[in-house]
């Protein structure tokens, strides 16, 4: 169930001089060994309580966790250590990778089945996986009920797993407090977030604001700024380094939740291992949704407003076009551009060294670039 790839040897292979991984790929892939040796613990203990338990719901989550992703808030954690001097132990910061990773599963899991979605990375979401058992099994009762109820606790698992490991992490490092209160603040905006879209769909706003609230908390923080902070407290940085680090954070996270965006309207499912029209269909209130409302009220665009709008009924290509006609998909093309500039004059103002700078630029460009792939995080 671990696969091969996810071995103690990973970590050796993926190193350079003292241990520390020399490219994000040998990261992300160093980082696969230190979950397998968590979740092959974890499972073990999951089958001491219950062979069920572990077969049905910890074995999924655990395979769900090491079979895709291409670990991104892994690689900005190393960032961040490696801006702020980091030295020591590189296992540190993989720990809490891999504890990113961990809640990442629990996030993905549990949006899946918010937004009804049947497809993550290229195969079965985990609550579609459930009620496929549900259906093979003749189990009695609603397989979506059944499923989306036993999806939710698989996320919770490994919620609860993650939470476990980074603080295994903070009792063993000298800046464990600091460590713990940057996880406590990420939870929290992850899950306001969250609750934040949900809301923003089902009262029908357009408000380019809560639109970039949205983007803020689900994507800007959660996904480079918290991991950038994250990897410098290891290393001890200074508040001056720190705050440094969450601009540049805020601005890359931004482009690329823009750019996730763009790949929801536009992208294709058979590169981004998702549908590629669930966002349109729902009118869900992104950054290019709200700035093609708008810039279809400046313009007096009655049709685009009729059909992007929340109470519009037209077809996800007539969506499509009024995306490009009013001109929301260029303009946020150029917003990425800025913001993914002003991310890198940010990380460079720290005082990061050109390895940690050449690094985080490669890995901005990876995000929001336009050969990302959907699943990117």
């Amino acid at each position: 169930m671990l696969g091969p790839r996810a071995t103690r040897a990973g970590i050796d292979r993926g190193t350079g001089p003292g241990g520390v991984p020399c490219t994000a790929a040998e990261a992300a892939a160093a980082v696969d060994a230190v979950l397998a040796e968590h979740l092959h613990a974890r499972v073990g203990e999951a089958r001491r309580v219950d062979a069920v338990f572990a077969e049905e719901v910890a074995s999924r989550v655990a395979g769900f966790v090491l079979h895709g992703g291409k670990r991104l808030r892994t690689a900005f954690v190393r960032c961040g250590w490696l801006a702020a001097g980091g030295t020591g132990d590189p296992g540190t910061p993989l720990r809490v990778g891999a504890a990113l990773e961990l809640l990442q599963a629990c996030a993905l899991v549990h949006d899946d089945v918010m937004d009804e979605s049947p497809v993550r990375r290229g195969a079965p979401s985990v609550h579609a996986d459930f009620a496929r058992m549900h259906r093979a099994g003749r189990m009695r009762g609603s397989a979506a009920s059944y499923s989306a109820t036993a999806a939710v606790l698989a996320g919770d698992l490994a919620l609860a797993w993650a939470d476990d490991l980074l603080t295994e992490t903070a009792l063993t490092s000298p800046y464990g407090e600091q460590l713990h209160q940057e996880w406590q603040a990420m939870r929290g905006e992850m899950v306001a977030g969250q609750y934040l879209d949900m809301r923003a769909q089902a009262t029908g706003s357009s408000d380019p604001a809560q639109a970039r609230t949205i983007a803020t908390l689900k994507s800007a923080f959660y996904t480079v700024a918290r991991p950038l902070a994250l990897g410098a407290c290891l290393a001890g940085a200074d508040a001056g380094v720190m705050d440094g680090l969450r601009s540049a954070g805020r601005c890359a996270g931004l482009a690329f939740q823009l750019r996730d965006d763009l790949l929801g309207a536009f992208g294709d499912p058979a590169v981004t291992g998702k549908p590629a029209d669930e966002d349109l269909r729902s009118r869900k209130l992104t950054g290019l949704l709200a700035a093609a409302l708008r810039l279809a009220v400046e313009s007096g665009d009655t049709e685009a407003l009729a059909v992007l709008g929340p109470e519009g009924g037209g077809t996800v290509e007539g969506m499509r076009a009024a995306l490009e006609r009013t001109g929301a998909r260029a303009a946020v093309e150029e917003e990425i551009t800025g913001l993914t500039a002003s991310s890198l004059r940010h990380f460079e103002a720290t005082g990061a060294d050109d390895r940690a700078r050449r690094e985080f630029a490669a890995l901005v460009a990876r995000a929001v670039g336009t050969a990302r792939d959907g699943e990117g995080a």
